[in-house]
């Protein structure tokens, strides 16, 4: 199995299921283990699918559909399906499911998937459970730690998060790429074992290859955080924080 053909095989893979037990599934994903090129194409195609599930799940099913399809099946007069009235619900229900199908399976323009799924991805970095590569107090000490390591240590702090309390600094990967995570505390009580409830991603702006994004921050809800995206100079900046968007406002 070559690289194309594991890619090809890795389109019917969702990650979290059954799908890992496939014979050629299973292979493919032996490959991406070797194969740095596939690594990177996997994990892409792996946060996409998460997102297009976050959306499914949040598809409200109306109300007494399921009765009135057990209704209707076992209604005995079979032909009512073709009167009129019901003929243009079944079209208007195809078209409602042509339009989902359309709407999340159907290519995106690339500056939208990427912005989403890098979005997505550090945020579930925030959540999982990170370890902080140095843990300090000190702002300056978390700008030589980012520097020495090759990560985005010249980023522009807004006022109020130069106002903010550190807790440390992480590096992360985002393709092949490096990713300064600064770990911030608002002052609310954590719970134990967590070391901070804010957090700020940033990123060099050519390594996320977009070609456009606003300078005015863009707000949106990821999993259990509130997010805030903008770009500055050279860099693109994510701000998360449980809590609402105005929880967010008063750092930027």
């Amino acid at each position: 199995m070559n690289i194309t053909e594991a890619k090809r095989i890795l389109l019917l893979y969702r990650p979290g299921t059954a799908d890992a037990e496939d014979p050629q599934i299973a292979e493919a994903l032996a490959l991406a283990k070797m194969e740095p090129e596939l690594a990177r194409w996997l994990e892409v195609h792996c946060a996409r699918q998460y997102v297009i599930g976050d959306k499914f799940r949040q598809i409200t099913v109306p109300a007494g559909l399921k009765e009135q399809i057990i209704s209707e099946q076992a209604a005995a007069d079979k032909t009512r399906f073709w009167r009129p009235k019901y003929a243009l619900a079944m079209m208007a229900a195809l078209v409602l499911l042509l339009g989902l199908l359309a709407l999340f399976w159907l290519p995106k323009p690339v500056q939208d998937d990427t912005l989403v799924i890098y979005q997505k991805q550090m945020v579930d970095v925030a959540l999982r459970g990170y370890g902080m590569d140095l843990t300090t107090t000190d702002p300056e000490k978390i700008r030589s730690h980012l520097a020495q390591n090759s990560a985005p240590a010249n980023y522009a702090l807004t006022a109020a998060l130069q106002q903010t309390a550190v807790a440390g600094c992480a590096i992360e990967g985002w393709q092949n790429a490096k990713v300064s995570m600064i770990c911030f505390r608002t002052g609310k009580p954590l719970p134990p074992g967590t070391q901070s409830d804010l957090w700020l991603f940033v990123v060099d702006r050519a390594n996320l290859a977009v070609s456009t994004i606003s300078e005015t921050p863009q707000f949106s809800k990821v999993n259990r955080l509130t997010t805030a995206m903008w770009a500055k100079g050279d860099k693109i900046y994510l701000l998360g924080s449980e809590g609402d968007e105005q929880t967010i406002r008063q750092y930027l």
